[in-house]
């Protein structure tokens, strides 16, 4: 298992859904590149529902990290590009997240507002770094 410390640099505000600073020593690091709201055939899932969305984005994040030998544990950083963010879409987001996190400290996290993604019915994409041994 590889070695990861969540600091909570003084001076900066402790958030629960994330952290600020994750160290990472392990023999592999794994980009995963953006995912999201598709089966695996290729087919939208929750159409025009934000949450929904992201528990499938979560759930294809899974599948990338278990093709890698990891799991959600080994996630040091992810971003998430949210279609005409608001910020009261985070908790939307963050309710559908934190389940996939629970029991362990949450990885480093950016969030960015955009105007569009790739296709229209995609409301919400996330990538990740993970590191494994």
């Amino acid at each position: 298992m590889p070695k990861l410390d969540h600091l909570r640099p003084s001076g900066l505000h402790h958030n629960p859904a994330y952290s600020h600073v994750v160290t990472a020593s392990g023999a592999r690091t794994i980009y995963i590149s953006g995912q999201v709201s598709v089966d695996e055939e290729g087919r939208i899932v929750g159409e025009g529902d934000l949450a929904a969305q992201t528990t499938q984005v979560m759930q294809n994040l899974g599948h990338a990290l278990k093709a890698a030998g990891a799991t959600y544990s080994n996630i040091v950083k992810i971003t998430t590009f949210v279609v005409g963010y608001k910020p009261e879409l985070r908790p939307i987001i963050g309710k559908a997240r934190s389940a996939f996190f629970e029991g362990m400290e949450p990885p480093a996290s950016t969030l960015v507002g955009v105007s569009a993604l790739a296709a229209p019915e995609w409301l919400i994409e996330i990538e990740a770094i993970a590191v494994a041994d």
